[in-house]
């Protein structure tokens, strides 16, 4: 009965990944436009310099993390008072430590944004500007120690479904509350016009009525963007004010909106959503084998377990990303019927993100959520269009 149960949840595990994998992303046949064509030699090579040491950067600040955590499991802290409250001081402990064991690497890593003229920021407001996410954090970090141990000490060794509706639990909370609670704060749209224009984009796409917000991004950076969240009348698109500077153009702030909204019809954050459930599943059952989660004291050693198998599903979460963020472009090429701004502005994230025209295939593979500039502008150059694209 237990193999029957095992090939039947096997089977289910493997029907729902077939399902959430295809995008509307047609094979184009285009590869990827040769970046010596489209930029300067001198570009590729600063740009490919600035991105290695970020990504050096970040695999030191891993390193820091996996150590930082590995003595905060190896000293098993014993703390007084109830098991949960136990658990959830200890789950904070494991957030703190992950956050002061990778903060040399980030001040680094601000440092040599600094140097490349990505960010003016001072020091200070670098670390004390997103408190109200790290404190959000912080809390549901102590929520899933105190869960974890609540639900084990529960079920006993039929915990693995209740600590896996925990995981997913958890995740599904960050997602919905981030935008409301844990989000640094936004500003409405004085361009009343152009929120019309979003606002027609959305009503296009499907998803009804939008509200439409700017985020306070010049201060901490020059690079552009856009974000959207919610669903239904809770959607929103967040535009950057570095995108709504006088040298950037109008189709170019139309497209990246329209990317965005079409994140949320396409529903890559449920989906997303989806596939973590679907990871976390084995990786629950694991984690049971390897950690006594009964014991407050082990919430240190869950999370560098967590850690290690966050490592290890990143490549799939990257190739995930990859081919959400492809289909992201090509609906909305569709969607504006534009490919000159969305080249324009692909280009734009080379000169002010620094993006990588030529990052190393490995680490492209490995590390990248979005695909390269080449391989977005010759989507944007190949893509079927309506036959009469319209503009909101």
């Amino acid at each position: 009965m237990r193999i029957a149960a095992l090939a039947t949840l096997s089977g289910a595990w493997a029907v729902a990944a077939f399902l959430l994998w295809p995008t509307d992303v047609p094979d184009l046949a285009v590869g990827e436009l040769d970046p010596r064509l489209l930029f300067d030699a001198e570009t590729i090579a600063r740009n490919g310099r600035y991105r290695e040491v970020l990504t050096g950067l970040w695999a030191l600040g891993v390193l820091g993390q996996l150590t930082g955590l590995a003595l905060l499991a190896w000293r098993r802290p014993q703390l007084r008072g109830h098991p949960l409250v136990r658990a959830a001081l200890l789950g904070g402990a494991a957030y703190a430590t992950l956050w002061v064991a990778e903060l040399p690497f980030r001040l680094a890593g601000h440092w040599w944004r600094r140097r490349y003229d990505v960010s003016d920021l001072d020091y200070l407001r670098y670390l004390t500007g997103p408190w109200s996410t790290t404190l959000g954090e912080l809390l549901l970090a102590c929520v899933a120690g105190a869960a974890l141990v609540g639900v084990s000490r529960r079920l006993g060794g039929r915990a693995c479904v209740g600590l896996w509706s925990t995981f997913v639990a958890v995740a599904a909370a960050y997602v919905l509350v981030y935008p409301a609670l844990l989000a640094p704060r936004l500003r409405p749209l004085e361009d009343r016009p152009l929120a019309a224009e979003i606002q027609t984009l959305a009503t296009r796409a499907g998803l009804g009525e939008t509200t439409v917000e700017v985020r306070k991004a010049r201060e901490r950076t020059r690079a552009v963007n856009a974000e959207a969240f919610g669903a239904g009348p809770t959607t929103r698109v967040i535009l950057w004010d570095t995108l709504l500077e006088p040298n950037v153009g109008r189709g170019e702030i139309h497209f990246a909106a329209a990317h965005e909204l079409e994140h949320l019809a396409q529903q890559h954050p449920w989906k997303g959503l989806a596939w973590f459930a679907l990871l976390a599943l084995p990786g629950t059952w694991l984690l049971g084998r390897l950690v006594r989660l009964q014991d407050p004291a082990a919430i240190p050693a869950a999370a560098l377990v967590l850690v290690c198998l966050q490592l290890a599903t990143l490549p799939l979460a990257t190739a995930l990303s990859r081919r959400y963020e492809a289909e992201a472009d090509l609906e909305a090429l569709r969607l504006t019927g534009d490919r000159a701004s969305a080249e324009a502005l692909f280009r734009r994230f080379v000169r002010t993100s620094l993006a990588d025209p030529d990052p190393p295939r490995l680490l492209h593979t490995l590390l990248s959520t979005h695909p390269t500039v080449g391989e977005r502008i010759a989507t944007a150059r190949a893509a079927e269009l309506p036959a009469a694209p319209g503009s909101p």
